[in-house]
């Protein structure tokens, strides 16, 4: 074979690679119209894909029992955050799904939930407790808190067996915060003003370009206090003080760090991570078991959909006075402490 029969070759091979490569993109695109025309139908329709276990500590004997090690952290949200190239912060699904797939393994004995989080959504941090609850009915689940589980962090962690925080962990924060924005003065100077059309008295309660109604306040007011009521009964259930003692005392929104916590009954035990293992070692009967962590691994179709979200035009804003702390919502309530509102 002469070199010209060569060059040849290898450029007709490099064209069969690109036009392979086309095929594939134009063929991963039209999927990813069609899934995007039903998607909720597609997700159904998709298995659960299994977590994969990474090692934390090693049994001290030859044994499959294992620990399960799961991480709650930063803002309870229904919605996951992160992308392709960075760690995604878990969402409510995510951390479900782990503790059902810990539920399902046989050789998971136990499980430790590290809870780093100042809370959350309602809902959100309503259904992780009843994820954890559930779970804790079938297996141990300790909880171990680290920086922060406060508000909705310390909701979702009635739901355990037990619960571990260390003497600078900061929790309870028992209560709920909704807030709004009124600007209706600053309208009048500017010479603006708002015209809105609604279907009943209480439809645009929280509407900024008007004062707010005494019987809104009262109306929103009374919405708060339901899901506050709701908080409250939770945590006595699952710490068996009465509502009375806590309204008193640690239930008025204030954070407390692990040791108030534990005067307070709102904890079992002062410790560290380790702590939380070896309790659930005890508590799942598996001196020897080994610890792991679930690691959610991209899938193909995942990097597709995030490599063809990328690609789309985005505006970049930089706001560096507030972009550190989640802002609220205006019409939804949280339960996050109040330094987290501003």
């Amino acid at each position: 074979m002469n070199k010209t029969s060569g060059c040849l070759i290898a450029l007709l091979l490099l064209a069969l690679v690109v036009s392979l490569g086309l095929n594939v993109g134009q063929f991963m695109g039209k999927l990813d119209i069609d899934v995007g025309a039903d998607a909720a139908m597609f997700s159904s329709a998709r298995p659960k894909r299994k977590l994969h276990e990474v090692t934390v500590e090693t049994a001290k004997k030859p044994t499959r029992d294992k620990i399960i090690h799961i991480d709650l952290e930063g803002i309870i949200s229904s919605m996951e955050m992160g992308g392709l190239f960075m760690e995604a912060m878990p969402g409510i699904d995510t951390v479900k799904r782990a503790l059902e797939q810990a539920v399902e393994d046989k050789n998971v004995k136990a499980i430790v939930l590290r809870i780093n989080s100042p809370g959350g959504e309602v809902t959100a941090s309503d259904i992780l407790y009843n994820a954890v609850k559930k779970a804790a009915k079938e297996k141990p689940v300790v909880v171990y808190m680290d920086s922060m589980a406060a508000s909705g962090g310390y909701y979702v962690a009635c739901g355990a067996t037990k619960i571990v925080a260390s003497e600078t962990t900061l929790t309870a924060s028992i209560g709920v915060i909704m807030e709004t924005m009124n600007y209706h003065e600053l309208f009048g100077k500017v010479g603006l003003s708002m015209s809105t059309f609604t279907s009943g008295t209480f439809k645009d309660s929280l509407s900024g370009a008007r004062p707010m109604r005494d019987d809104e306040k009262a109306y929103i007011q009374n919405l708060v206090t339901q899901m506050y009521d709701r908080f409250l009964g939770i945590v006595s259930e699952a710490r068996g003080v009465p509502k009375d003692t806590l309204k008193s005392t640690v239930a008025d929104g204030r954070v407390v760090t692990g040791r108030e916590a534990l005067n307070a009954k709102l904890v079992d035990q002062i410790g560290y991570v380790e702590d939380a293992y070896a309790l659930a070692r005890e508590l799942g009967k598996a001196a020897d078991a080994g610890v792991v962590k679930y690691r959610h691994e991209t899938g193909l179709f995942e990097i597709f959909a995030t490599a063809k979200s990328a690609s789309q035009p985005t505006k970049v804003q930089v706001d560096v006075g507030s972009s550190l702390l989640p802002k609220l919502q205006p019409g939804m309530m949280y339960y996050l402490p109040s330094s987290y509102a501003h």
